[in-house]
């Protein structure tokens, strides 16, 4: 899991502790960092090399789209870094087999049973939904610095009725959607989400005539085995659902804060 931070781009993995913690392996300061595409060198599709002042890295993207958004992402951030400051002395005092990043998400399950509305497990999650990063190291994806403000631009609240894939009934809700993720109020008036399903990786599409939704204003959001269905009032709010949708699943780019980002 790599952090792009504005002065230091960090490599970690995740480390088997009950803070979910990532276990910080090595840092590469930006200042008077390179980049070379390292395809035909190392035989990799999607590598590129990163030449820092006392080491280097290889490291290869999952596909074309994301090592583009990768390499865009670090251009700028090096840019940046040089415009506005010297050398740096290391980010981290000590050996990095020693420190860890801070990571607050809750346990490793998937969206389905998260969507089952259990609120004792909401509320070992402190009423809080999966964070970005969880979803990232769980989902195999990364977010970009762009695509974030992107999203934080895209926020939307309203009754939607879902059903499951193999359920006959709609169930009204509130749906809140924000930071990549959809919550799911009783209510508008409810302090507390029933349940949050993240979206990063997810597809948004409209349903199939095979797949029998005889009902006007749905659309799909589906993730490997997992499909959910949402139904709006209008014309005007299933195009809006769709529209804020689409900048937090895979049929679009995404991302984390400037700061930070996350690559596989």
């Amino acid at each position: 899991m790599f952090f792009l931070f504005s002065d230091f781009l960090v490599y970690t993995s995740r480390g088997m502790t009950p803070s979910n913690q990532f276990k910080v392996h090595g840092q590469l300061p930006l200042f008077g960092m390179t980049i070379r595409e390292s395809e035909e060198e190392w035989g990799v599709p999607h590598s590129f090399t990163l030449f820092g002042q006392r080491q280097s890295v290889v490291v290869a993207a999952s596909c074309a789209s994301e090592m583009e958004r990768w390499v865009e992402d670090i251009r700028m951030a090096i840019d940046l870094a040089e415009q506005s400051s010297s050398p740096n002395n290391d980010l981290l005092s000590t050996s990095p087999s020693d420190n860890k990043l801070s990571e607050d998400g809750g346990g490793d399950q998937e969206s389905e049973e998260e969507l089952g509305g259990s609120r004792s497990s909401l509320e070992r999650q402190g009423h809080r939904g999966n964070t970005t990063v969880h979803v990232c190291w769980h989902r195999n994806t990364s977010v970009s610095m762009v695509d974030f403000s992107v999203a934080v631009e895209n926020q939307l609240s309203g009754n939607l009725l879902r059903k499951f894939k193999n359920s006959n009934g709609w169930q009204k809700l509130w749906v809140v959607f924000t930071n990549f993720s959809l919550f799911f109020y009783k209510s508008h008036q409810d302090d507390y989400p029933l349940a949050s399903l993240p979206l990063l990786g997810y597809s948004v599409t409209v349903p199939a005539e095979s797949e029998n939704i005889h009902k006007d204003y749905v659309f799909k959001l589906h993730f490997k085995s997992h499909v959910y269905y949402f139904r709006s009032e209008s014309e005007y709010t299933f195009e809006r659902w769709m529209e804020v949708i689409r900048s937090a699943t895979c049929s679009a780019s995404r991302s984390l804060p400037s700061t930070r980002k996350d690559l596989y």
